[in-house]
Parts: structure tokens; C-alpha cells; sequence
């Protein structure tokens, strides 16, 4: 990073994931015809593609393609590369001045300027747009006027943090000293947006309008988007291919029977029924390779059978009585690695990775577990009901799996029982309107490969991602401390320490750390998963 700022962290991450994304993926293969479309599974997004209001999977894919912004993660390594920023200068982690490189465009002509991020990071921060990822702005001054917490009044639209000083240069002044915010610059939230997304904003939404290698052609909300090259796109790493038909599946095993027919080029979520088959199915055009993703069961922390004194123990107790290994051996034949914190090994020690700090909280301890439930006060009206999103990920296999565990070491067939909701998109719905009474599945697929964003957006108070409203000021300020933090070496133990409240509190049960998994047809090459599991679909060739 230019300046004073401090990439350390980002650059341990990279190193690891280096590493460990060499295995797996097809190779180059040559050729490709540069106006061929592939066809990829896909699920509908929770929101419409507003950059600062998309924050899961499916439209975070969409997002990747269609935008880019002053940062960028490599696609191998995931190391915090500039891309529109021509430079990022601050000499104490707290003042910032960023330039914009010059020669961009929107894919509706329009240039992509100061304002173009100044404007959208206003948008997103402002409490009346309502934007999932508001919270993503809250470091920048002023944020505590255009976003109050706890149903105060607004008295501002615009940060008065962000300042345009010219036509590619804008100054960004922080409410605390954050010496990674540069590398945090690549999350879609703080992509540009052109003007038409505030003169014509339900036509915006329709048909969105970014500047990156593709433009979005139509999409048919339950069916297909089709998102086509961007032909005049100014960045290096143009699409090696036509386009990209995202079609739309309920469930991944239909996806996966259509890749076998011919009928689907691209599967980025290999179904746990097919695991046991897939090598042999598909042999070097499978992909399984190590990702910054971990699965969590998370809790209603605005119920309070959840946020009473004991639930902690509870907790602890349904922890132990999960038997990750099994599990993780039988179902996902040993493309889930069985979690020992909160966080994921692709970050490695240097980065923050705490191999073994769950303990034996994360051992299957039957009898401890039965111990510590009835310490307790016991399961909350005598049983839990896991809710998960039926129609993606094969989630149906391991909750009824986790369920078997749980029901197994407590001696109660009926302690434990899955609660499905139809499709993704319903079940965000019902995490968001806090609909929630027992625990629900709660993956997370890291934004950056830095140990912070495993933590502060799920755990801190009200921040983007923490769906279950969980609340503990020491650990906020541990995290405000650590974020502050500009040597490198103290800041992520400091964040350590903050993980550390989330074990002692049992704040999420920690399941396993995901691989990215993926299978594609013999018309496809140069295919591989970048380390947040997403295809790198401008490198996908197509014969």
C-alpha cells in the first residue's frame, strides 16, 4: 500500500491462499471462442444489485462481474490490489486521500470520477436508503448523523467525511485511526456508481449499469440473468469469453444432473450426494480447493431464551454435541474441514488463524454436552429447530445430520429437528425481519482475507452481517482497538483477543471450514475458484 498505510495482513493472508489454491482447477487449454456464452448455476439474490445493499453469495457474484472499484482481490492470492485507484496517501491511518485513474467509463459512456464514489458512499451510508451494507461506511465521519443507531433522528444525507477535491481526487476522513481501510476498498459496497443510478433509479434497478468486464442483458427474476462482455470494458482482465447465463436452480443436485447432460457448462456448488461420485464423473474438471468460508450455527439474540443467563452454556453444550468429524467425513467427504475458532485457516497463524481455540468446546463430548445443556435450564421449550435455506448448498444432509448428532448424545430423538425455508432468498428475508427463535445456519464467505472481516461484520454490535444481534462491548472494543492498531503484529492479536470473547461466550457454534467446489463441461477451460470461492468467470475460455 502507498503511503503509511499497513498491507501486512492482506499480504500474510496472500500468502496462504497462494498456497493453498495451487491444487485443483482446469488448466488454460488454449483457445476459446472470445464470443461463446457459458451457462453457471446460480440462486436469486436477496435484494436488488445495489452495491450497498448486497451482502450474500448469489448477488455478490453478480456484483464481481459487473463492477470494479479502487481495489481489487486477486484472484489468486486475494492480496488487496489497486484497481481504479491510481493511489491511496494518508500519513496517519486516519486522513486519506485517494485518486482515481483516469480513462474510465461506465458501460453507458458515463465517466467514472471522484464523485462517482463519493456519490455512492453517501447512498449507501444514508440511514433512509435503507442499504444492508450501510455499516460499512460507519468509520467514516459523519456517519453517526446520516445513519443514527437506535432510532435517532437523521440530521444529515452525506457523510461529511467525504470530500471531492477534484475531479479524480477525494479525501476520506476517518472517525478513528483504521490502518487496513485501503485494503477494505475491494468489498462491493463501496463500488461507483454512474449517475443514471440516481436520475432513473427503478430502470437503474431493472437493467443495473457498472463499469466492469460485463453488462448485465436481462434478467428474469426464478429463471436467468444473462450478462454479456462489455466490449469497449477499459481494465486488463477482460472476459476471455462472450458472456454468462446465470441460471437459476432450486436445488443443486438438478443443477448438477443438467451439468451431466450437457445442459450446463459450470456447477459452483457440487452437491454432498454427488461427492461420493464426482471425481469420477467429471475427473480433472473438478475443482476442490481451500476457501475463506466457514459455517456457523447462529442464534436469536433478540429472543430471549437465547440471551438469558445460562444460554451460554447451552450453547457450549449443543457445540459438543455435534460430531464435526463424522459429519464432515460422511456427508461432505472431506471437502469441510472440521472448525477449531471463528475464522479460517487460508488467513495462516501470521494472519490471525487459531488453530485450537474453541477447544473442546468443538469435541464431541456427549456426556459433558447432555451436562452442560441441564446446567443450563435446557433446551428452550424442551427442542431446537435449525432453519436453513432448502434450495442451495445441500444443507438438508448435514442439519439432519447435525440433528442425528445432537439427538444422538442427548438421548432425545426429538431434541433436534430441521426447519427448512424454500429458497435463499426467503430465508434471508427471515433472518433480516428477525423472524428467527433457534438456531440457523449462518455461513460466511470471507469479503477480504483479513481476520477483522471474519469478526466485526458478524460479531460486532449492529454491524452488517450480525443477523443474530448479537452484543458485548468487550469485544467492541477490543475490535475499535485493534482496527486502530498500526503495527501490524499488535493489531492481530488484539483481534485475537477478540475472538477469544466470542469462544468464552459461545456467540456462534463453529461447524467446519468450507472448500470452494465446483464441476464444468469439456466446452470450458482456464476455469478455477479465486479464494472466496467464486468462479473467475472473465478467465473462463469456451470451445
Amino acid at each position: 500500500m502507498r503511503g503509511a498505510t499497513h498491507a501486512g495482513w492482506a499480504a500474510g493472508a496472500a500468502a496462504v491462499v497462494l498456497a493453498a489454491t495451487a491444487c485443483g482447477g482446469g488448466g488454460d487449454g488454449g483457445g476459446g471462442d472470445a464470443g461463446a456464452v457459458l451457462s453457471s448455476s446460480w440462486g436469486d439474490p436477496q435484494n436488488p444489485l445495489e452495491p450497498a445493499n448486497t451482502n450474500e453469495v448469489q448477488g455478490g457474484k453478480v456484483l464481481d462481474m459487473i463492477f470494479r472499484g479502487l481495489k481489487r482481490y486477486d484472484p489468486e492470492t486475494g492480496e488487496a490490489k489497486d484497481m481504479l485507484a491510481e493511489k491511496i496517501e494518508t500519513s496517519d491511518s486516519q486522513n486519506f486521500t485517494v485518486t482515481v485513474k483516469d480513462g474510465w467509463t461506465f458501460s453507458n459512456g458515463e465517466k467514472v470520477t471522484a464523485r462517482s464514489f463519493v456519490d455512492a458512499w453517501n447512498y449507501g451510508a444514508s440511514l433512509k436508503n435503507n442499504q444492508r451494507n450501510a455499516y460499512f461506511f460507519s468509520y467514516i465521519d459523519g456517519y453517526d448523523k446520516a445513519h443514527p443507531e437506535d432510532g435517532g433522528k437523521q440530521s444529515a444525507d452525506t457523510l461529511s467525511g467525504l470530500k471531492v477535491t477534484g475531479p479524480r481526487t477525494f479525501t476520506v476522513k476517518l472517525n478513528q485511526k483504521f490502518s487496513t481501510f485501503p485494503d477494505t476498498l475491494g468489498y462491493p459496497a463501496y463500488a461507483p456508481l454512474p449517475r443514471a443510478f440516481f436520475d432513473d433509479h427503478g430502470n437503474w434497478l431493472k437493467k443495473p449499469v457498472g463499469n466492469g468486464p460485463y453488462r448485465v442483458d436481462s434478467y428474469a427474476r426464478g429463471s436467468q440473468m444473462s450478462l454479456r462482455k462489455w466490449e469497449q470494458y477499459p481494465g486488463e482482465d477482460k472476459a476471455r469469453n462472450g458472456g454468462v447465463d446465470l441460471k437459476v436452480y432450486t436445488d443443486n443436485n438438478t443443477a448438477y444432473t443438467d451439468l451431466m447432460a450437457g445442459n450446463l457448462d459450470l456447477v459452483d456448488d457440487v452437491p454432498a450426494a454427488q461427492l461420493k461420485n464426482v471425481k469420477n464423473d467429471l475427473g480433472d474438471r473438478y475443482i476442490n480447493t481451500p476457501a475463506g468460508i466457514i459455517q456457523t450455527l447462529a442464534f436469536p439474540y433478540y429472543d430471549r431464551n437465547w440471551n438469558k443467563s445460562g444460554s451460554e452454556k447451552v450453547r457450549k453444550g449443543l457445540s459438543m454435541a455435534i460430531d464435526r468429524e463424522q459429519i464432515t467425513e460422511t456427508i461432505f467427504h472431506r471437502t469441510r474441514t472440521p472448525a477449531t475458532d471463528w475464522t479460517s485457516p487460508v488467513l495462516g497463524e501470521d494472519g490471525g488463524f487459531q488453530d485450537g481455540l474453541c477447544g473442546e468446546a468443538c469435541e464431541y463430548k456427549p456426556d459433558e454436552a447432555k451436562k452442560l445443556i441441564r446446567d443450563g435450564g435446557g433446551l428452550p421449550g424442551g427442542q431446537v429447530k435449525i432453519t436453513y435455506n432448502s434450495d442451495t448448498g445441500s444443507h438438508k444432509q448435514w442439519v439432519d445430520a447435525v440433528c442425528n448428532s445432537i439427538n444422538n448424545a442427548l438421548g432425545n430423538d426429538k431434541a433436534c429437528v430441521g426447519n427448512p425455508v424454500g429458497t435463499f432468498a426467503d430465508f434471508r428475508n427471515q433472518i433480516t425481519d428477525k423472524k428467527m427463535s433457534g438456531p440457523f445456519r449462518a455461513g460466511w464467505q470471507m469479503d477480504y482475507p483479513l481476520i477483522q472481516n471474519f469478526l466485526q461484520p458478524l460479531y460486532y454490535t449492529n454491524a452488517s452481517s450480525n443477523d443474530g444481534k448479537w452484543s458485548e462491548k468487550k469485544f467492541d472494543d477490543l475490535i475499535d482497538k485493534a482496527n486502530a492498531e498500526t503495527d501490524t503484529g499488535r493489531a492481530i492479536k488484539t483481534f485475537q483477543q477478540a475472538e477469544q470473547v466470542v469462544r468464552d461466550n459461545m456467540a456462534a457454534i463453529p461447524l467446519w471450514y468450507q472448500n470452494g467446489s465446483a464441476g464444468y463441461s469439456d466446452r470450458l477451460s482456464g476455469v478455477k475458484l479465486n479464494p472466496f470461492s467464486v468462479p473467475v468467470y472473465d478467465e473462463i475460455k469456451v470451445s
